[in-house]
C-alpha cells in the first residue's frame, strides 16, 4: 500500500506526527520504541506487511514520539510522563476515546504507564519486547557504561544497530541500507545516546501490579536486546496477563515471525470454534467460514467469541445463516454459504446477525433475539428477515 499521510498533533508546544491506517472496529496505538520515523519505515517490505495486517482488523494510529522522526526535535530529553501526555494528543487528534495500545520496548513502558493512569480510555494492552526493570546496563561501572553509549554515538548512522535488533537480517544488504538510513532520519547520534541513558534508568516495578486492563504480552525466547526474563516478569505481575513465548532472536515485532501479534488474535477465534464442535472450512484472511452441527451451537459460539475478544479491544461480527451446502474437497459452496455471507457484511461490529431460518430452528433453546426487520440481499428474490442474537441471561 501506498505510504499513508502524516499528519500532526498539537501536544502543548510540541508537534507529534501521526498516521492513520485502516477503518476496523477499534483503534490500536503502535507506541514505538526509543526511535522512529514512519514514513521511512514503509520502505521495509516486512514492516508494511505487519501494519497492513494489524490495520486489516483495526483502525491503526502510529506515531513518532517527541524528538525523533518526524515529530519536532529540540526540547530537550522528554520524560515517560510527556510522552504519555503525547499519546493522549494523538489520540484526541484522531478522534479516539478509547484505544488499545501495542507497546514495543521503551514504548511498552509509556504503555503500561499510560494503562495504569488512564484506565478510562484503554481497551486493552499489547507488549512487545518490553520490560519493567532498569536495564543491567544501568547498574554497570560508569566507565563500562559510558564506553557502550561512545560505541553507540560513533556507529550511528551505519546500521550497526541491526545486531542487536535484528540478527536475522543482518546479512540482508538492502535492508541494512535503508536501515542506516533509518537511523539517521530518526534521530541524531547525540539524542538516541541521551535517550538510552534515560531509557536505561526506567523503573516501572511499582507502576505493574496497578495495572487492570486486558494485557497480552509477547517476548522472543532468544531476543538479543532485551532479555526474555523481562517479558516472564511482566506476565507475572500484571493481573491476569496472557504471556505468550515465541521462538526468534529480533527485536523488531516485524522481522523474524513478525506475523506473531496476528497470529495470536486469530488463535483466540479458533479456540473459541473448537469449544463448539464445529469444522473450520476456511481462513478468509479478514475472517472464518465455518461450519456447525447444529444452529444454536453456532450462535453460542459466535457470541462466545465475540465476548472472549472484546477485553482485547477487539469487536468481531457474525452471520448465521442454514441450509443445504454443496460439499468440495476443502471447501463448501451453494446458495446458503452466500446467504450467510451477505447476512454478515450486514451486521455491526461487535453483532452477531441470523436469519429467520436460524432464529425458527433454535425455538426453545433459551436464545433471545430482536428484530432487525427485512433485508434485501443479492441474488435472492424476496427479502430476507433478520435478527440480532442477545446475550443470554
Amino acid at each position: 500500500m501506498d505510504t499513508p499521510e502524516t499528519r500532526y498533533a498539537k501536544s502543548g508546544d510540541v508537534h507529534i506526527a501521526y498516521q492513520v491506517i485502516g477503518t476496523g472496529p477499534f483503534d490500536l496505538i503502535w507506541i514505538p520504541p526509543g526511535h522512529s520515523n514512519m514514513e521511512l519505515q514503509w520502505e521495509f517490505p516486512e514492516y508494511a506487511r505487519f501494519s497492513t495486517r494489524l490495520a486489516s482488523f483495526c483502525r491503526l494510529i502510529c506515531l513518532d514520539k517527541r524528538g525523533t522522526g518526524l515529530s519536532d526535535r529540540g526540547f530537550g530529553i522528554p520524560s515517560l510522563e510527556q510522552r504519555m501526555d503525547d499519546v493522549r494528543a494523538v489520540m484526541d487528534a484522531a478522534g479516539s476515546q478509547r484505544a488499545a495500545l501495542f507497546g514495543q520496548c521503551e514504548g511498552g513502558s509509556m504503555s503500561m504507564l499510560f494503562a495504569a493512569t488512564h484506565p478510562e480510555r484503554i481497551l486493552g494492552l499489547v507488549l512487545f519486547g518490553a520490560l519493567a526493570l532498569p536495564l543491567p546496563s544501568a547498574s554497570w561501572p560508569a566507565e563500562q557504561a559510558q564506553a557502550s553509549l561512545d560505541q553507540m554515538e560513533r556507529d550511528w548512522g551505519t546500521g550497526a544497530s541491526l545486531q542487536r535488533l535484528a540478527p536475522s537480517k543482518v546479512s540482508d544488504d538492502g535492508f541494512r541500507r535503508i536501515w542506516a538510513r533509518f537511523e539517521r532520519q530518526s534521530a541524531s547520534p547525540g539524542a538516541v545516546v541521551a535517550l538510552t541513558r534515560m531509557n536505561r534508568q526506567i523503573d516501572l516495578r511499582p507502576i505493574v501490579p496497578t495495572i487492570r486492563v486486558p494485557s497480552l504480552v509477547l517476548h522472543r525466547s532468544g531476543d538479543t536486546q532485551i532479555n526474555v526474563d523481562h517479558g516472564r516478569y511482566l506476565a507475572e505481575y500484571i493481573a491476569s496477563a496472557k504471556y505468550v513465548e515465541l521462538p526468534g532472536e529480533d527485536h523488531l515485532p516485524y522481522t523474524g515471525d513478525g506475523d506473531s501479534v496476528v497470529d495470536e488474535i486469530e488463535q483466540i477465534v479458533r479456540q473459541e470454534l473448537a469449544r463448539f464442535r464445529r469444522r473450520e472450512v476456511k481462513n478468509l484472511g479478514d475472517g472464518v467460514l465455518a461450519t456447525f452441527d447444529g444452529p444454536a451451537r453456532a450462535v453460542r459460539c459466535a457470541s462466545s467469541i465475540a465476548q472472549t475478544v472484546q477485553p482485547l479491544g477487539i469487536t468481531v461480527r457474525s452471520g448465521l445463516h442454514t441450509g443445504e451446502i454443496e460439499l468440495k474437497r476443502e471447501d463448501i459452496g451453494g446458495i446458503a454459504v452466500h446467504i450467510a455471507a451477505r447476512v454478515a457484511a450486514l451486521a455491526e461490529p461487535g453483532e452477531s446477525l441470523v436469519s429467520s431460518t436460524v432464529r425458527d430452528l433454535v425455538a426453545g433453546s433459551g436464545l433471545r433475539f430482536a428484530d432487525r426487520a427485512f433485508h434485501a440481499l443479492r441474488g435472492l428474490p424476496e427479502e430476507v428477515h433478520l435478527y440480532t442474537a442477545l446475550p443470554e441471561t
